[in-house]
């Protein structure tokens, strides 16, 4: 028998698991997927590791166990000045399936929601499999700039939910305080509410600061912010988020957690409490090392022949592959040089409903510097000797997962 649920069994593999297996495949170094090459801290993964030999190891309560609940509401307050208690928090598996259980618990079928573009690949797919119609703003490079009339044309009177994402993957973007202002002038206005993915909240560079949708006036009451402990933490594989907001928003969205996962791992609900009651010395550098990063990177790449465009933030940065392949699709692009130089990065255009032409990919920086010099090089070494192919037909699998 057939998938009848055609929404979800017509999508395509997202954009990560395609060009992380072509990477495997060519033995290729992987800039292409978010995950770093540093393995976490280690008074986290043993307070992680005891936990689980001393135990409990069965169901810890839905809500997340009250030490990681009492660190998150204590972490907001510290960097945002925030008053919740542990009845403002919920402990999710992942900052995915967050995502996933606050949209399912704000909207309903035939509402709208506002994106902004180039957009993290699940909010569309999550939103549009809901019944809902998603209304994009398309940020327009190289500053990845909105206008007030952009807003205007994406919300309606339909509108009920607004999808933030900053420090924004796959950009790099940190939104202003003028741009989230404006951006809160119109969730105010149309009565909606904001879901705000600020995994990345710790990682924004050049003394910018992260400030969280939720501290504008009038929106504490109508916003929810999500966090990660696989980007705070390194620990992407952990898959453990946490949702902070107003108690009724919070209860809500615990609804439908409660039959999504139900609950969350409790020894790595453990080690993530204690590595956010960490000083506030290690939050500051954990974006000094990226920052150094990004800019190893950005130089290398410069040097390769690639437009770097800025990165305010998260472990990304964008860049322009115009000069060395003039007319090639960004896919074809991301797979040869994944193929023929063994370096991987991702097209920006999965990131679209409707992707412009823009010659721009993704690479990722949170690697370590040998391996980021080594992929450099490669690409040097591959563009000092390769000319640009003629641009072949776009890949349908790379493109059909957003």
């Amino acid at each position: 028998m057939k998938p009848t649920n055609h929404y979800f069994s017509g999508l395509g593999t997202t954009i990560f698991t395609v060009m992380s297996a072509l990477a495997r495949r060519h033995g290729a170094i992987n800039l292409a997927q978010g995950f770093p090459d540093d393995n976490g801290p280690d008074e986290v993964r043993a307070v992680a590791a005891r936990a689980l030999q001393e135990g409990p190891n069965q169901y810890p309560p839905g809500r997340g166990i009250p030490e990681l609940c009492e660190a998150v509401a204590a972490h907001d307050q510290r960097f945002y000045g925030f008053d919740f208690s542990p009845d403002n928090v919920l402990v999710t598996a992942g900052a995915t399936e967050a995502l996933a259980a606050s949209m399912m618990a704000l909207v309903n079928p035939g509402d709208e929601a506002v994106i902004f573009e180039p957009a993290y690949d699940s909010y569309r797919p999550i939103l549009e499999g809901m019944g809902v119609t998603v209304r994009a703003v398309q940020l327009a490079p190289p500053a990845w700039s909105f206008t007030e009339q952009d807003l205007t044309k994406a919300f309606s009177p339909r509108t009920k939910l607004v999808v933030l994402n900053s420090p924004m993957n796959p950009i790099g973007k940190v939104f202003s305080r003028d741009e989230l202002e404006l951006i809160a002038s119109f969730v105010e206005r149309h009565d909606c509410f904001a879901v705000c993915d600020e995994v990345y909240e710790h990682i924004v560079f050049d003394g910018r600061a992260h400030i969280p949708l939720m501290t504008l006036p009038a929106m504490a009451e109508r916003t929810v912010r999500i966090g990660s402990a696989g980007k705070t933490f390194s620990l992407t594989g952990w898959k453990v988020g946490y949702i902070s907001g107003p108690a009724a928003l919070v209860e809500a969205i615990n609804k439908v957690h409660q039959f999504l996962v139900f609950t969350v791992p409790p020894n790595l609900q453990k080690g993530v409490a204690h590595g956010l009651r960490f000083d506030d010395s290690y939050f500051h550098s954990l974006a000094h090392d990226m920052q150094a990063k990004r800019d190893r990177l950005s130089a290398n790449l410069t040097k390769a022949g690639f437009r770097v465009l800025p990165s305010e933030g998260t472990y990304f940065l964008t860049a322009d592959y115009s000069a060395l392949a003039p007319g090639e699709p960004s896919d074809a692009f991301c797979m040869r040089i994944t193929r023929d130089a063994g370096v991987a990065a991702i097209p920006l255009a999965p990131f679209y409903g409707t992707p412009p032409e823009d010659p721009l990919v993704r690479f990722c920086f949170c690697k370590d510097n040998a391996v980021l010099d080594d992929g450099a090089k490669r690409l040097e070494r591959y563009f000092s000797g390769v000319s640009a192919p003629s641009a072949p037909a776009p890949s349908r699998e790379a493109h059909n997962n957003a």
